[in-house]
Order: C-alpha cells, then structure tokens, then sequence
C-alpha cells in the first residue's frame, strides 16, 4: 500500500501507475471542496502567513463573481475533472471513494467498506476509534493493549479563518454542477449540497 494525495490530481498519474500495476485497486478519499479547499488555504496559511486572504485569491473578480478555478486549492476540489482521467486507464470497479465527513463521524463504518473494497476481514472496528474532541477527529487504538492512541499531527486540527459567507455560497454554486457530475460517475451522493446553509459544517482539519 502506498498513499500519495497529489497522484488523484496529477495528470499523468492515472497512465503512469496502469503501466506499472493495471490490476491494482484505488481508494480517494474526497470531502466537501469548499471546505477541502478553506482546509488547503488553512495550511498554506501557517506556512506562509503573509499570504492574501482567502477571499482575495478566490475570485478573479470578485464584483463579478469570476472564481479563479485556476488556483490550486479550489481546483483540486473539480473531483469529476479530475476523475475522468483516471476512468481512461481503470473501471470503476477498481477504485472506491471514501467520503471524508463520513470517515469523521462513523470510521468504523468508513472502514468496513474499505475492507471489504480489498477483501480482507472486518478486522478494524468501532473499538479501533475514540473521538478527540480537542483534534476534532477520531484517533486510531489497539484495544488489545494500553499504548497511547495514534492521532493526527501537529498539522492537522487546524481552526480555520473565517471566511466571508458570501463566498461561500458562491463557491458552493460553483462547485455544485461538477459535484453532480462526480456523483454521477461515482454512483455515490455525498450530499454537500447540504452544507450550503451557512458556513460549511467543519471549521477545522
């Protein structure tokens, strides 16, 4: 197993690992892109926090409303852009799609899936997790032994700035015709469409 992120946006990628290994099975893990795409800014942020705000580098022109999909950290978040070049080399059939709010709120079951996706035993279960409610993220525990949980970094857990809601919106309209494309192709509905009330439901990573 090998986990690379930036192999899901990388153009020659989905040809590159097909010459090397045309059977293998592929697990992304997608999430909301606004708030993928708030979460990404978020770490630039503290490596870089002289950086424009968020809204700044969101818009091409914000008067009227020209989003500037060109910039990295929203256009990770067109997953079906993204997704049609891996269907070129390899059938849905190989490739499973985590949702990243389910992973948060029901691991165990998240994990179920993956397992089966591989086929392997459910070995990883509800007593694999605990909640950090300080991270906002649920840790991974042997619950065989007493040796202390495997948790997210330093660089995780992040809270993230405030954005303008206006932004928001506009970006959850940006975003929703492509998500519907994503769940077309994937056959899943993660329902982000349901966060554009208000400001998107994580506020960290």
């Amino acid at each position: 197993m090998e986990k690379t992120p930036s192999y899901f946006v990388t153009n020659h990628a989905p040809k590159r690992i097909h010459s090397m290994a045309k059977d293998i099975k592929l697990i992304i893990v997608v999430r909301n892109p606004v708030t993928r795409a708030i979460s990404d800014y978020t770490q630039t942020l503290s490596k870089k926090p002289e950086i424009p705000t968020f809204e700044v580098l969101a818009f091409k022109n914000r008067t009227l409303g020209l989003i500037d999909a060109s910039w990295s950290a929203l256009r990770i978040g067109i997953y079906a852009l993204h997704l049609e070049s891996w269907m070129q080399y390899f059938p849905l059939s190989q490739m499973h799609f985590v949702s990243g709010e389910r992973l948060i709120v029901d691991p165990a079951g998240e994990m179920a899936k993956v397992q089966d996706f591989l086929g392997l035993k459910r070995i990883v279960t509800d007593k694999h997790f605990y909640f950090n409610k300080t991270k906002g993220f649920p840790c991974l525990k042997k619950p065989e032994d007493s040796s202390t949980p495997r948790c997210l970094g330093k660089s995780k857990g992040r809270t993230h700035p405030k954005i303008d809601p206006d932004v928001i919106r506009r970006l959850h309209k940006f975003y929703k015709p492509f998500n519907m494309m994503f769940y077309q192709m994937t056959g899943q509905n993660f329902e982000w469409e349901l966060e554009e009330d208000g400001v998107s439901r994580s506020s960290q990573d």
